[in-house]
């Protein structure tokens, strides 16, 4: 399937064909002798590349590690492999999951944005190259992406899931996430890499649930509906189809009605433009201090207007992002779940942009899934 579609989809950085095969003759072994490793045993998936995958080479889409090969797994791929799992290869992103576009173009129209940044794997898993795929979303960079290629995204809540190996963004918003093309593969890939990490001091110690059996509930579920920004920004045809699936649960039987968001939602997404460019400067500061010819621009614009941003500013985005996020637990108390678009239109025309990310930035700002 690679091999007919990559040539013209572009979704792949780093792919060894002789190691994946041989891995999966392996597998196969196993498997005839019983000796299966886990719930992903045989199951080739795609690694986004700025998650550390020992002897693989991992360029977090950057000239500056274009041969950097780690010599260990981020806790991530750790895992899958773990659970029995064939890392495929390494997915293309953006320049370090910023805003600068990859290659890849979107399997449905090559016309269009795939979304970023996790633009191959999105692209690999509706392509069919891989039934699954990890992401990171420090913005939107898992669920627009899925949007626009028309596959299941989950961002799950932040520090469900372990970042140790991955190159980070912003520390206080990177999230990672996984792609598939059914609901039920996305619980069983939760399930594996959800835990704590004692590597990773931002992961959750709440024991993670059984995801596969919990949508098999039946109690009638109560879903707020976020009208407001999302219905006034979105292009006719998005608002069209969400309340078209809205019509079709309350069919189903569910409990259906507006949320009035909490007041500092206005001032969410200034917040967290500010502390996604301090902390990303930060991160990038001495690195770019030696490399700054070899960044590109929209990263490059993005360090230098964080190394501007005055400490109080930054402290005052973090206190706004705690406050947002116990306003909407509060708000959450009386709701299953919260629905919104994922994104304000279809995939964009062109190659310059990975589209809009503002849909999604209130879920990654307060860390809810």
């Amino acid at each position: 399937r690679i091999d007919l579609l990559e040539p013209s989809i572009q979704a792949w950085v780093t792919i060894d064909r002789g190691k994946v095969l041989e891995e999966a003759r392996r597998c196969e072994k196993e498997i005839a002798r019983n000796r299966k490793r886990g719930p992903l045993h045989g199951i080739p998936l795609g690694i986004k590349d700025i998650f550390y995958t020992a002897g693989v080479k991992t360029t977090a889409g950057s000239k500056i590690f274009a041969d950097f090969v780690p010599s260990f797994d981020s806790t991530a791929v750790a895992r899958l492999k773990q659970a029995g799992a064939i890392v495929l290869g390494k997915t293309a992103t953006t320049e370090f999951a910023h805003a600068d576009p990859a290659p890849t173009r979107n399997p449905w129209n090559q016309d269009h944005t795939p979304g970023g940044s996790s633009s191959g794997s999105a692209a690999g898993v509706a392509t069919g190259m891989c039934p699954g795929a990890l992401g990171s979303q420090t913005g939107g960079s898992v669920l627009r992406p899925a949007s626009y290629c028309g596959v299941v995204g989950l961002k799950p809540t932040y520090g469900r899931i372990s970042r140790y190996g991955v190159f980070p963004f912003s520390w206080s918003l990177d999230h990672v996430g996984v792609f598939t093309r059914t609901v039920s593969d996305a619980a069983i890939l939760l399930q594996v890499l959800a835990g704590f990490d004692p590597l990773d001091p931002t992961t959750s110690g709440k024991p993670a649930p059984d995801y596969a059996r919990a949508r098999k509930s039946i109690r009638t579920p109560s879903i707020g509906v976020v009208e407001e920004f999302y219905r006034k920004n979105s292009e006719a045809q998005v608002w069209k189809n969400t309340e078209e699936v809205l019509a079709r649960l309350q069919k189903a039987g569910a409990r259906v009605e507006t949320v009035k968001m909490p007041e500092s939602f206005g001032v969410v997404h200034d917040a967290h433009r500010i502390v996604m460019r301090t902390e990303g400067a930060a991160f990038h500061q001495p690195l770019f201090q030696k490399h700054r010819e070899m960044y590109r621009p929209k990263l490059r614009e993005l360090i230098e207007l964080g190394s501007l941003i005055p400490g109080v500013d930054y402290l005052t985005a973090c206190r706004i992002q705690r406050e947002f996020r116990r306003r909407m637990e509060r708000v959450m108390e009386g709701y299953d779940l919260l629905l919104t678009p994922s994104t304000s239109s279809p995939a964009p025309r062109g190659l310059e942009s990975t589209g809009d990310p503002w849909f999604q930035v209130p879920w990654s700002f307060s860390g809810l899934p």
